[in-house]
């Protein structure tokens, strides 16, 4: 960490001079790892049309963390994580096993989870402040042990899409197709449905519920707007992510506002300006 304090001494702004608000270089350093996580599982998002889905699994882990803090636990991430797994396992089997349309089984899903975890948070008639952080979030408060944990999930991450990204593509495309070649497409489903579920809540805390989702989908659909090619289309997706990110980050500081609001304002801008472009690239 000491090596990314003195770097960023390079920068011209206050918050870069040595020794200054170390809290503002953590939170650079972990939106630099962290947003190229989202946009990569965010393109297959996109691609699935899973944009309903990957709000839903946030939702999943409200409850989690609802119900974590039920049975005393000081950090219930742990339980945030297993009940957003079981949550996105279900939402894949019923999916998969019902003639059910995805938008009513996933609706059914996210309204249950959510209302469950209020229920459970405000049990006894306990304060609901004290889980507002998990809907705004609040990256400045990122330690350097967190932002170890980002790196090590974004190499993961990483290698978890050069080993399955061409099936999982396939699966998106032609499901059909896929358990022709021997995919095994519910599987597939499951595990990617998995990635996103554990991204989403290890990051909630950070990047607030009520915003994640379009962190998954906005760099990944302004990408598509003018990508050519799947190639591009993931190098745009990150290019767009990162910038968001830590532009977000460098204009709440000055300007005082939520960093994951105003992230997600940047994205809805490129978004919009890709969005017009589209045709000049089609």
């Amino acid at each position: 960490m000491e090596f990314w304090y003195r770097l960023l001494e390079i920068l011209p702004f206050e918050w870069a001079k040595a020794g200054q608000m170390i809290f503002m270089k953590n939170a650079l350093l972990s939106i630099i790892l962290l947003t190229p996580i989202f946009a990569l599982l965010g393109t297959m998002v996109v691609n699935n049309r899973m944009s309903f889905f990957s709000d839903a699994l946030g939702h999943g882990a409200f409850t989690g963390v609802a119900i974590g803090g039920l049975l005393g636990f000081v950090q219930p991430i742990g339980s945030a994580v297993l009940f957003s797994i079981i949550f996105a396992f279900l939402i894949a089997l019923i999916k998969h096993k019902s003639k059910m349309a995805s938008d009513t089984v996933i609706g059914v899903f996210s309204s249950t989870a959510i209302a469950l975890g209020i229920f459970l948070a405000t049990l006894g008639g306990k304060n609901f402040a004290k889980l507002n952080t998990y809907l705004i979030g609040d990256i400045l408060s990122i330690t350097p042990k967190e932002i170890a944990l980002i790196a090590i999930v974004l190499l993961l991450v990483t290698v978890f899409w050069l080993l399955v990204f061409n099936r999982l593509l396939m699966v998106s495309v032609n499901q059909s197709l896929a358990g022709s070649r021997g995919i095994h497409t519910f599987w597939y489903e499951v595990i990617f449905s998995c990635a996103v579920a554990i991204i989403v809540t290890v990051s909630m805390s950070w990047i607030g519920l009520l915003v994640i989702n379009s962190f998954l989908v906005l760099p990944a659909a302004s990408a598509r707007n003018i990508a050519q090619n799947q190639r591009q289309y993931h190098l745009l997706a990150v290019i767009f992510s990162v910038f968001s990110g830590i532009s977000g980050l460098v204009l709440s500081y000055y300007i005082e506002t939520a960093t994951g609001s105003t992230i997600v304002i940047i994205s809805a801008i490129i978004f919009f300006i890709t969005y017009g472009l589209r045709k000049k690239f089609a």
